[in-house]
């Protein structure tokens, strides 16, 4: 490794030094760690003795070469800090961790697992004008595993069980909550200790890559959620590592976070190395197909609140990491879960942007919630609500998610959220809603559960009640999916032609009508919020391509009912309380 641009903060690849690093005959430790006095590996291979590091002069950097150390075998570091204390440590770039609550690193060879996706690879794209449909799951509580006594399955087990659940629905790419390895199951991942390691609690590393390298043969691309902001504050993680604030800021006004962890400081250009070389490694070691990354609003405010101004550093670090990561992975989706107004956040680096490929689009998320709680005869009023976000979406590449912080904490199943007590109608707006959103530009975002029309909030301990399977929500679910990856017209977001408001009168306030057009095919879709059945004209002939209100899915509709009438040679499209169509014109 170059160690100068580790010190200048242009390594992406640190962790190819960094680490344990298997050879034929030996394993090489190395860390970093400028302002302790001694460092020790204590391990497996040496009945947890002291085997003493030798320091690299004054650089920070330490070293040991241990002919005895094999991989699979535990190891940590002891820190000795120049003010006397001394503290065990996994390694910060080690790659595996054994499962909590034990916190040693695992010698671990990067190269047991072969990848054979290249054809996958190869044809990769970041589908700006193609479908995007994103799962969003945390795997241990998809499905619960008998066997296991936590009840998880491991990777490799749930490629057998996800991929073909995943081809059904259309989706096309899963995204996991963080695997990054971390100490408490409650965190989700959120906050983590092993920023290289993919947690134990579903297997190894090569069983990882071998769920990913399945699914890109189902044609399913993989997102990492990812956490560049904060970490654990558990003591043999990073957390005061060379017994100093080395990854964190000395202070507490910024360096506590409101999620009870330590905030990364990114002006230091080695911890720059250490978060960009993390994002590297799971694009290139896992072959992931994208990082979704996590709380993007505190890399550009401090803290993450406006009012408190800009922060320079890590706006810095961000445009450096993705302008890097671009250049190393082209083809990988780099999304920002952002909730600021902070402009062009999917602008290009080139042109002053942050360089994401897609934004979340939480203002939709909001507003248009907060619409399906409102009492059908106030809905009217809040009409703006739905067509606010068309007015700033040229602004950026928005993604429409309702994600896994949507369905927790007493926010209620997305479901539950539809206004009234109604069950029936309950399920009616929520199918007219889910249309809605896949019929507006935006790739999509939904979290597990969302598509069985679950009543019940996500709880991390327990999986999915599966009773809802095939159920009519669930058949109406899929067959969006599947219509939604079915028409191109759907997938040209970002095209300016793409989609037009149609007109609507004082009659229709809680009517919402627009097509969606490209390269000679014109969809329209139609969606009626209002507690009272109405008539739409159409202004040309078309073919129902789906309809929320068809009895397979629950509602009252036939199937064969193309739900047309005439009057002077005009089309009306009937459209029943709470229900919406989706319409392709006949060319």
């Amino acid at each position: 490794m170059d160690k100068q641009a580790f010190f200048d903060g242009k390594i992406f690849n640190a962790y190819r030094w960094f680490g344990a690093h298997v050879s034929d005959r030996s394993v090489i430790f190395r860390t970093f760690a400028p302002n302790s006095a001694k460092i020790t590996v204590t391990g497996a291979f040496n009945d947890w003795q002291e085997d003493a590091m030798i320091p690299d002069g004054r650089s920070g950097f330490w070293e040991l070469k241990s002919a005895e150390a094999k991989p699979g075998q535990l190891y940590k570091y002891r820190v000795y800090a120049g003010d006397g204390t001394v503290q065990d440590h996994c390694d910060p770039y080690g790659f595996a961790m054994e499962l909590r609550p034990g916190c040693c690193s695992i010698v671990t060879d990067l190269s047991e697992y072969t990848f054979t996706d290249d054809a996958w690879m190869a044809a990769r794209t970041a589908s700006h004008d193609g479908p995007v449909n994103i799962y969003e799951m945390h795997p241990g509580s998809w499905k619960r595993n008998p066997k296991d006594e936590n009840g998880w399955y491991t990777y490799d087990e749930l490629a057998d069980l996800l991929i073909p659940y995943l081809r059904e629905h259309g989706f096309t790419h899963v995204e996991f909550l963080p695997l990054s390895e971390h100490p408490f199951d409650g965190s989700w991942g959120y906050q983590n200790t092993g920023f290289f390691a993919p947690t134990s609690r579903y297997g190894t590393p090569a069983q990882l890559k071998m769920l990913i390298d399945k699914l890109h043969h189902a044609g399913i691309g993989a997102i990492m959620d990812f956490v560049p902001v904060h970490f654990a504050v558990d003591g043999y993680g990073l957390a005061r590592y060379d017994g100093t604030t080395l990854y964190e800021y000395p202070h507490p006004a910024v360096g506590e976070s409101e999620w009870g962890s330590y905030n990364f400081i990114h002006s230091r250009r080695e911890v720059r190395c250490f978060l960009q070389s993390a994002a590297d490694y799971w694009l290139t070691e896992f072959h992931f197909d994208g990082l979704r990354m996590d709380a993007v609003s505190r890399l550009i405010y401090w803290q993450g609140d406006p009012a408190r101004g800009v922060n320079g550093d890590t706006l810095q670090f961000l445009r450096n990491m993705n302008e890097g990561l671009k250049q190393r992975h082209p083809t990988a989706l780099l999304i920002a879960e952002d909730s600021t107004a902070y402009p062009g956040i999917t602008k290009p680096i080139q042109e002053g942007g942050l360089g994401f490929d897609y934004k979340w689009d939480l203002g939709w998320m909001h507003d248009t919630l907060e619409y399906m709680q409102t009492p059908p005869e106030e809905r009217p009023r809040d009409r703006g609500k739905l067509l606010f976000s068309m007015e700033y979406f040229p602004n950026e590449r928005y993604l429409l998610p309702l994600s896994h912080d949507e369905v927790v904490h007493g926010k209620a199943a997305i479901v539950q959220k539809m206004y009234g007590s109604d069950l029936e109608d309950k399920y009616a707006e929520a199918r007219a809603f889910y249309l809605y959103m896949f019929a507006h530009p935006g790739k999509k975002l939904n979290f597990m559960g969302g598509e069985l029309g679950l009543r019940t909030e996500w709880d991390e301990a327990a999986e999915l009640d599966w009773s809802y399977e095939h159920g009519p929500f669930h058949t109406f679910f899929a067959a969006l999916c599947q219509v939604y990856r079915a028409h191109p017209a759907l997938h040209a977001d970002y095209r300016a032609d793409n989609f037009v408001w149609l007109p609507q009168d004082e009659q229709t306030e809680s009517v919402f009508a627009f097509t969606r057009s490209v390269d000679g095919e014109r969809l329209l879709a139609v969606l009626n919020f209002s507690d009272e059945p109405c008539d739409f004209p159409i202004d040309a002939p078309a073919t129902l391509l789906l309809h929320t209100d068809w009895t397979a899915f629950g509602g009252a509709s036939k199937e064969n009912d193309r739900s047309f009438s005439a009057d002077e040679d005009k089309l009306f499209l009937h459209l029943p309380k709470f229900s919406g169509v989706l319409l392709q014109y006949v060319k």
